[in-house]
């Protein structure tokens, strides 16, 4: 299926995040502009797992560097999250990881 085919809200997020995956990931970014990575998808399945697994949970930046650090090439921080996702990593990338969008202060 193609991102085309599938609900959205007013912001573009997914309506069933059970009809996501890695091509529709993919088309996402190309609509944020942004070319993913081994790394963008280590956030994203991370962002995924903590929603799915974790009573709905989306962690904030800090939570994202503490959760991903053992398992992250190279220094980790929030600036590596901003490079891979300059819109902020908590919306953008939750946006491409096909969840619902956020409702944690800031964003775009």
């Amino acid at each position: 299926m193609a991102l085309a085919d599938l609900e959205r809200d007013g912001h573009g997020y997914l309506a069933d995040l059970t009809q996501w995956n890695e091509d529709i990931a993919q088309e996402l970014a190309a609509e944020e502009g942004i070319e993913l990575t081994a790394e963008s998808f280590k956030l994203i399945n991370f962002l995924r797992n903590e929603y799915i697994n974790n009573n709905a949970n989306q962690p904030n930046e800090r939570n994202m560097v503490k959760g991903l650090k053992s398992d992250w090439e190279g220094k980790l921080d929030t600036k590596a999250l901003y490079k891979l996702f300059p819109k902020g990593p908590a919306k953008q990338a939750g946006k491409v990881a096909g969840l619902p969008e956020t409702r944690r202060k800031g964003g775009y």
